[in-house]
Parts: structure tokens; sequence; C-alpha cells
């Protein structure tokens, strides 16, 4: 799960196309039983995923985007 959600979170920071997303999401969905006994996976996981994707983009050289540019370019977006 840790490496699907990184995935997705690195894709979006390097601004890589969307349309392997379907196939991220139904992955995902074979993760449901474990989320479903341990209603903290999904926070654990996330935050590990947000800490490998910030990981590798920093190693590549790219300053990770922070919470609140994040925030800011979703309301923009909007």
């Amino acid at each position: 799960m840790v490496a699907e959600l990184s995935s997705a979170i690195l894709g979006a920071e390097l601004g890589l196309p969307v349309s392997h997303l379907d196939s991220h999401a139904s992955y995902i969905s074979h993760w449901l039983k474990l989320l479903k006994s341990d209603d903290r996976a999904m926070l654990t996981a996330a935050a590990r995923a947000e800490e490998a994707a910030s990981l590798l983009l920093r190693l590549g050289g790219k300053e990770p985007m922070s919470a609140q540019d994040s925030d800011a370019e979703f309301a923009e977006a909007a």
C-alpha cells in the first residue's frame, strides 16, 4: 500500500499523466480487507508513503511540495 500511495504522490508532484490511476485504484482496493481490520492502516501507510516520496524527490534534486503549497494549489484549481 505504501508503494502504491508513494507512486501516486510522486506522479502528482512531477506532473505525470494520471491515466494509469485506475490501475492504482483497483490495486489499492485489494488492501480493503486490511483497512477494515485496522482503522489506522491508511493513516500509517499515507504517512510512510509521503516520507518515501519526499526522500525520492530530494534524492532526485527536487524539493517536495509543502502541505501549505499543496493546499493553495488545490484551492486555486477549485
